[in-house]
């Protein structure tokens, strides 16, 4: 099989030519493999391949069956959180670069019991938490439709493999919108599910304080559909559950409302900084087609402070990363370095031994909150729609800090904890300037998705988010693939790197 004839079908369409023997595991598998090997060099999509192991999974695979739906689709994993027994796992860090998974994650295996082929695992900044993927253990990850830009982060390497043709669909995570800014910025399609509703763990049953998700990047609605059929479930250790959906949502995004839809939109940045005109252009583009359709639009400021929610969400990953320091040392024996880590690493770890139990539990008293207020907006709409980013992807390097901005924050440690609070708002503001919309998702819980339905002048594509109340994946689901069918819908096209 060749490339033209391989990026033609999406996950569940390989999925049905492997049904119907016309296709062989052992040929998807090596087509996926030629495509790495043409295209990772300028992308860096990439940073390990299991292609032995992988070539002997498709030899010995059966053909896909209701137990395992996508036997011998080729999927590639994230560099962080999904774990695959006996391979590298390094959260893009240098700290881990020896580390080695023992067994494969709840995420993980759950896939492979759906029958998908693990080639390796893509790239992604250390520890998930930059917007943009440049790790200095790895190097920059690079957009399909313009290197000389940024796929995002913190899935960029995912998104890259995906726009790029490498695989249909490949493994995301999203703890403040590391599915949907990679999304927006490439031209796929990115659902971060409510919270609780996709696997965690083992012995991980809060990630990032259930900010954190395991799903998937796509270039089709369907494909995200059917691998959350596949991925749904309750999971009896986890921190936070959600009830499995009882429908199918693969057959359910095609059924016809009832009703028309209530829907509110916004193009103003939670925290008050500017959106460009290409993002506004996107959501009133998108929120005319909904009110053609028969949908009662009206525009609405989110009931959230953002600029506290940040604040929030910021004392939060300092917390988390100053526990996972404990857990590390531990785990080496000894202190860690700041020239072992990068400087925003570092800064999140010093700045989290100065959060006290008291404001982290008071930090997260105010994300439940936030979720009251919106769950009053989601009593009163359907759907919540924004850009997904402010701006279309920047160039890679622009957000990467310049040597000369590190002195002052290798000074950190010796900052009282709001100075320290302030610096790490400092430090973020740029990148949050691009994408100010995805955080709020993460904090409340709720489902929310970007869709490729804007492309610049420029021929970079941009996202436009909508959210939905917690537990509604269906409605963002049907929504979603009468967009894909509509004039709106981007996905693919003008990607130089698709035929």
């Amino acid at each position: 099989m060749n490339f033209e004839q391989y990026v033609r079908y999406d996950a569940v369409g390989l999925a049905e030519l492997l049904r119907r023997r016309e296709v062989s595991a052992a040929e998807l598998v090596g087509a996926a493999f030629a495509r790495i090997d043409e295209v990772n060099p300028r992308l860096n999509a990439v940073v390990r391949k299991r292609r032995e192991a992988a070539s002997a999974e498709a030899a010995a695979m059966p053909v896909p069956d209701a137990s395992r739906p996508f036997a011998g689709v080729p999927y590639l994993l994230k560099d962080i959180s999904q774990a695959l027994a006996g391979e590298p796992l390094t959260s893009g860090s240098a700290l881990l670069a020896n580390n080695v998974a023992r067994r494969d994650s709840n995420y993980v295996a759950r896939l492979r019991a759906g029958g998908f082929i693990p080639l390796g695992h893509t790239n992604t900044p250390e520890f998930g938490l930059k917007n943009i993927t440049e790790p200095t253990l790895h190097g920059p990850a690079r957009n399909p439709w313009n290197p000389d830009h940024s796929p995002g982060g913190s899935s960029g390497g995912a998104a890259a493999a995906v726009a790029s043709g490498i695989v249909p669909a490949a493994g995301a995570s999203d703890g403040g919108g590391s599915i949907r800014i990679p999304a927006s910025f490439t031209g796929l399609f990115g659902l971060k599910p409510t919270r609780g509703r996709t696997p965690v763990g083992p012995g991980v049953g809060r990630q990032w304080q259930g900010a954190s998700i395991d799903f998937a990047l796509s270039r089709t609605v369907r494909d995200s559909a059917a691998l959350l059929d596949l991925l749904q479930v309750v999971q009896p250790e986890a921190a936070f559950q959600t009830p499995l959906y009882p429908g199918v949502y693969a057959e359910d995004m095609r059924a016809p409302r009832s009703r028309p839809l209530r829907i509110a939109f916004t193009t103003a940045s939670p925290v008050g900084s500017p959106v460009g005109e290409d993002a506004v252009s996107a959501v009133h583009k998108t929120v005319r087609w909904l009110e053609a359709q028969g949908h009662e639009v009206e525009e609405k400021l989110s009931p959230v402070n953002g600029v506290r929610l940040m604040e929030n969400y910021y004392t939060m990953n300092a917390g988390e990363v100053a526990a996972m320091f404990l857990s590390l040392e531990q785990m080496l024996g000894r202190a860690i370095r700041p020239d072992e880590v990068d400087i925003i690493t570092w800064v999140f770890a010093e700045a989290g031994k100065n959060v006290s139990a008291a404001e982290f539990v008071h930090s997260l008293n105010e994300w439940d909150v936030a979720a009251a207020q919106m769950a009053e907006l989601s009593a009163r709409y359907d759907l919540y729609v924004m850009p997904a980013s402010a701006f279309p992807a920047p160039r890679v390097g622009e957000l990467t800090h310049k040597p000369e901005e590190l002195a002052p924050w290798m000074r950190v440690s010796e900052l009282t904890a709001n100075e320290q609070r302030t610096m790490l708002y400092d430090i973020f503001e740029r990148s949050l300037t691009y994408t100010p919309f995805t955080q709020l998702a993460n904090l409340t819980g709720q489902p929310a998705v970007s869709l490729p339905l804007h492309l610049t002048e420029e021929g970079l594509p941009l996202g436009v988010q909508i959210m939905a109340a917690k537990g509604r994946e269906d409605l963002l689901l049907q929504v979603s693939a009468q967009l894909e069918q509509s004039e709106l819908w981007v996905g693919a096209t003008g990607n130089p790197m698709l035929p």
